[in-house]
């Protein structure tokens, strides 16, 4: 149910302001728009990003955010995280799954295998109750659907800029996953 009044919506942001700083206290990477229903989540941060850059700021992020407003969602409908710190240490697998509750999205975009192996290692139960075992081991390519959230992995969307055909694969990946409700 949403907020009905102008002091119960500021007490809804206050309260996720609060969450996400507590998370990027704890030292959790994120970027974007908290109150998003489309998460990007990136296991391996290049070398800008460790270095303290914006995550997703570079080429890969450009990409997604290009690839999102074609499918048409809106330019600012997303967030990124990440499942390891800036220094490379991942988030374990509590640390994980509070920072998905807390960006709470719709749709889970995975894009690289290490964290598609942080998926699996926080939601593991949750994984091995899918239909199909492409869906239980989040294959690249594959829609799951845990705890109502969408849940792609893509593989590995940075190495695949630099080949057309692997950058035709994230595409048709990606088209499977539209925006829910009414396009931008």
């Amino acid at each position: 149910m949403a907020p009905s009044s102008p002091q119960e919506r500021q007490a809804y942001v206050n309260k996720v302001a609060a969450e996400v700083a507590g998370l990027e206290r704890e030292g959790v990477v994120l970027a974007g728009n908290a109150f998003s229903g489309a998460c990007l989540l990136k296991g391996s941060l290049s070398p800008e990003e460790r270095a303290g850059g914006p995550l997703l700021g570079g080429p890969d992020g450009t990409a997604l955010r290009a690839s999102l407003t074609a499918l048409g969602y809106d330019p600012a409908n997303w967030c990124a995280a990440a499942s390891c710190r800036r220094d490379g240490t991942p988030l374990g697998p509590d640390e994980l799954r509070l920072t998905l509750a807390v960006l709470d999205p719709d749709t889970l975009i995975i894009c690289d295998d290490d964290a598609a192996a942080a998926v699996r290692g926080a939601y593991g139960a949750e994984l091995a109750g899918q239909d199909d075992p492409h869906q239980a081991r989040l294959d690249p390519g594959w829609v799951a659907h845990v705890l109502g959230v969408r849940v792609m992995s893509l593989g590995g969307f940075a190495e695949a800029l630099g080949d057309d055909r692997a950058k035709q694969r994230m595409w048709a990946y990606l088209k499977q996953l539209p925006p829910l409700g009414e396009p931008y």
